[in-house]
């Protein structure tokens, strides 16, 4: 194997070939580049910006930053040391892991190469200047490597798809030696947008991954088990002191997880899953301020994104979450959220609140100003890293385009190519945040890779969560029982909470956590310690072990209702046969809670019916419970559940606003679509397409009967809400016999059929004389639009031809559309998508404006080949 280290003279050798430092002169040590101090903020737009954004050097760059009052930017790491970097990661030595993606966007098509060009590097800093000097290439000839977690015994896991792989050095070099496959399926090749990432290690000893089906367990013996996941979140995972898990989307900066994913998954029945991947913060209360212009982004030419001075008014691409739990900056940004925003050259602080519903909401720290933010259109923050000295770090990829070439914008791609932000690539930097309050070198050169499993113990007391983290892990890893007793101590006993939950959890990841310290947990002063103790609980709770039972019981009066929704979930350990009434209890009692009530729910597969009996068994039963319970049992299509569920709904002795509530949820079950919206905020400032691209139901299958439900037969035939409910779960379900409904001739709302109408006007004043009247066209002038696939195909496609023209074998079609405003432009995409035996769905005008806002650069017309690529 190549040789792949080498060392730099001095810091000044680091930096030379990019910000001019001499390499002849090693003798004084300058430090890092640090910027200026209270530069003035919140900083106004910086309006005036070259056509050609230039690449600047590390110290230009550094010209170029705004921080928060009594925040700097030091830099630690540039090229050529480190090369497009995005993701680090600190080793339990304090030694900066870092994964290079040479191959992303490469040249003007920005083609992702898969060529093995990327590498996981490790840099070090020898002469403790606070600048790393040395670079170790741990493992090269990746191909668009994403995911890291650094492991014990010189070993980390490296998502490079299609492959989850464990790569380790074997003799001390810092160079792998070996690389195993752990698990397929770990992405798509050259997709970088949309796949997994992250790996990170949450405090329940769970390898969480982004945006992917599985997540990873760490076994004994450098093994892992994987654990089927629900794809959540885009890139990165963090975590806060108590384990919660937290993550992002895209135009959405944090959702947190209540309860873990492991427990919705067990029950697909569920309808819905509130407590897992809840949105914190309110698009319409939260706001970022970029210095610069930025509509150098995917939707740039809506007007509502871009504030008229150019600069977004909200998150492009928000990434990389981190909860800060370190202990240099100012306490008052413990435990808040930073994340980065990489397309509008920003770094974004959130606080966190916790309501008296127990729901956490996040808000913009700084009224007005950022955190951080660049006049820098190259300035890419990708990843955010928790450093052992208590701050922070941000590694910047460092280059003009940051969107995935596949998922931009046709706007975007040609914002691109007129400002020629292709170029200027394989550059990277890495920044440490600094404040003005920190003491320099106060927390010490960590060594935990070389301690003592006694010495790991010691670290879980400590202030940063850094040291914590690492030591936890370290200590799972290695498995070395002889320090339980110590550990078993610190649960029951340390001063600090956090001490006592992180303790905690490494007993649960060693398999050493017993009764005794379980029962403990459970009766904390914390409700991270106490919720820590109810999942401790489950693996008593499923031998029906009564005093566990008993004392987590006892929980169901708890004051907080993280610990109340994590027993709703950890009831479903429990027996099958002693499962039901206990989680009823629980969530009759706490049925306005909609977590509560499905972490509740999914731990009852195959039992919703029977738990709907004891719920409907008073008449005040709470409506969301029994909805969510309907919704199961429908959804399971288990003949035994939905005959007592239909025998329930068709009940004239019970109340009717129940009957109807359960009707609905049948309805929702059987149909299989989620039965509230989606967490994720698109559209209005953000600029996504929500509300403009319309998804029908999915079609589903009838459920089999072996003969007529009479009773809802019956109901079905009432009118009023109730009728229109019953008819609606009829039509799911099907038997021996039933008639088949004739086809509906017209399926279009009234609002779609006033388009329609009005299209038809439209058409014959514009179209008709060269289409003619039956949209057969004419030879040699005009192309026949019955059957056309250009026009009942995507709807974008007829759109963008009446918009721009098109060019043909019959010769150019004119840009008619221009004459036409969006109303009138949908009609007659609506009428002629509808019209001459042609059966496509309706258009609305909103996404008339959103193509020709998308296209109003584009000044020739399509060609077939241009109108059938897929939509950008």
């Amino acid at each position: 194997m190549r040789f792949r280290t080498f060392a730099f003279a001095s810091a000044a050798l680091a930096l030379s070939a990019v910000v001019g430092f001499s390499a002849t002169k090693p003798a004084a040590k300058k430090g890092p580049l640090t910027t200026q101090l209270n530069k003035p903020w919140p900083a106004k737009v910086q309006t005036k910006q070259p056509k050609f954004p230039p690449t600047l050097s590390p110290a230009q760059e550094l010209k170029t930053f705004h921080m928060a009052p009594g925040f700097q930017l030091q830099l630690v790491a540039s090229e050529p040391l480190v090369v497009d970097p995005i993701l680090a990661e600190f080793d339990g030595n304090g030694r900066l892991w870092v994964v290079e993606m040479q191959g992303y966007a490469v040249g003007q098509k920005m083609v992702n190469m898969t060529e093995p060009v990327g590498d996981v590097a490790i840099l070090e800093d020898t002469d403790g200047d606070g600048i790393y000097d040395k670079r170790t290439v741990f493992q090269d000839k990746l191909v668009l490597p994403r995911a890291l977690k650094i492991l014990d015994h010189g070993c980390a896991l490296i998502g490079e798809p299609p492959n989850l792989v464990k790569a380790c050095d074997t003799n001390g070099d810092l160079v792998a030696d070996t690389k195993e496959v752990i698990k397929d399926g770990f992405g798509r090749v050259g997709n970088i947008e949309h796949a997994a990432n992250a790996l990170y290690w949450g405090m329940d000893n769970t390898i969480n991954i982004a945006e992917h089906n599985y997540n990873v367990l760490p076994k004994d013996g450098g093994k892992f088990e994987i654990v089927t996941n629900l794809v959540r979140g885009q890139w990165g995972v963090t975590q806060n002191d108590g384990g919660l898990i937290f993550r992002n989307f895209n135009t959405d900066p944090l959702f947190a997880d209540y309860v873990p994913a492991q427990y919705y998954v067990r029950n697909s029945d569920l309808t819905r899953t509130a407590g897992l991947y809840e949105n914190l913060v309110d698009q319409s209360k939260s706001a970022v301020w970029p210095v610069r212009p930025t509509l150098g982004v995917n939707r740039g030419y809506r007007p509502e994104v871009p504030r008229p001075d150019g600069s977004a008014y909200y998150y492009q691409g928000v990434s990389s979450p981190m909860i800060y739990r370190g202990n240099a900056l100012p306490k008052e940004f413990y435990g808040q959220a930073v994340v980065v925003d990489s397309p509008t050259n920003l770094v974004h602080l959130l606080k966190l609140n916790e309501g008296a519903d127990g729901n956490l909401t996040g808000a913009d720290y700084y009224s007005k100003g950022e955190f951080l933010a660049s006049t820098d259109e190259r300035f890419r923050p990708t990843w955010l890293v928790p450093s052992p000295d208590g701050s922070f770090l941000i590694v910047d990829m460092y280059r003009g385009v940051s969107q995935d070439e596949p998922i931009q914008s046709d706007y975007l791609k040609n914002y691109i190519q007129q400002h020629k932000l292709w170029d200027g690539i394989h550059k990277g930097r890495i920044w440490r945040v600094i404040h003005t309050g920190m003491v320099k070198n106060a927390a010490p050169k960590p060594h935990l890779i070389d301690e003592t499993p006694a010495q790991l113990v010691a670290h879980l007391s400590d202030p940063g969560g850094w040291w914590r983290d690492t030591a936890q892990q370290l200590l799972v890893q290695r498995a070395d029982k002889s320090v339980v007793p110590a550990l078993k101590l610190l649960a029951a006993s340390a001063p600090d909470w956090r001490t006592r939950v992180q303790a905690v959890w490494t007993l649960s990841g060693m398999g050493s956590l017993d009764a005794e310290t379980v029962s403990k947990a459970l009766t904390d002063s914390n409700a991270y310690v106490r919720l820590a103790g109810v999942r401790g609980a489950e693996p008593f709770l499923a031998k029906d072990d009564a005093a566990m039972k008993a004392a987590a019981l006892k929980l169901s009066d708890d004051s907080s209702w993280t610990v109340r929704r994590q027993l709703a979930a950890s009831l479903g350990a429990l027996p099958r046969e002693g499962r039901v009434m206990p989680v009823v209890a629980l969530i009759r009692k706490y049925g306005s809670d909609a977590t509560t009530v499905d972490a509740g729910i999914s731990g009852l597969k195959g039992l919703e019916a029977d738990a709907l009996d004891g719920i409907l068994a008073s008449n005040d039963a709470n409506a969301d419970t029994v909805e969510m319970l309907a919704g199961a049992a429908a959804k399971s299509r288990d003949v035994a559940q939905v005959q007592k569920l239909l025998a329930a709904a068709t009940d004239a002795a019970k109340p009717a606003k129940l009957r109807l509530v359960l009707l609905n949820g049948a309805a929702t079950g059987f149909s299989g679509v989620d039965a509230r919206p989606p967490a994720v905020v698109s559209g209005g400032r953000a600029g996504g397409m929500e509300g403009i691209i319309t998804r029908p139901r999915p079609a589903v299958k009838p459920m089999a009967l072996a003969s007529e439900p009479v009773a809802l037969s019956l109901l079905a035939k009432e009118s009023g809400d109730m009728g229109a409910a019953a008819k609606a779960v009829l039509d799911d379900l099907t038997w021996p016999g039933k008639p088949v409904p004739p086809a509906p001739k017209n399926t279009r709302t009234a609002e779609e059929e006033a388009l329609f109408k009005a299209g038809l006007g439209v058409y014959a004043t514009n179209c008709a004389g060269c289409h003619q009247d039956n949209g057969q066209g004419a030879p040699r002038v005009a192309a026949a639009l019955a059957g056309s696939r250009l026009v009942i195909g995507r709807a974008d496609m007829p759109i963008r031809v009446l918009l721009n023209g098109k060019e043909g074998s019959i010769g150019e079609m004119p840009p008619l559309g221009q004459s036409l405003n969006d109303e009138q432009l949908a009609q007659v995409v609506t009428y002629i998508r509808g019209a001459f035996g042609n059966t496509a769905a309706p258009v609305k005008p909103v996404l008339a404006k959103e193509y020709r806002q998308l296209y109003a650069f584009r000044k020739k017309p399509w060609t077939d080949q241009e109108l059938q690529a897929p939509i950008r």
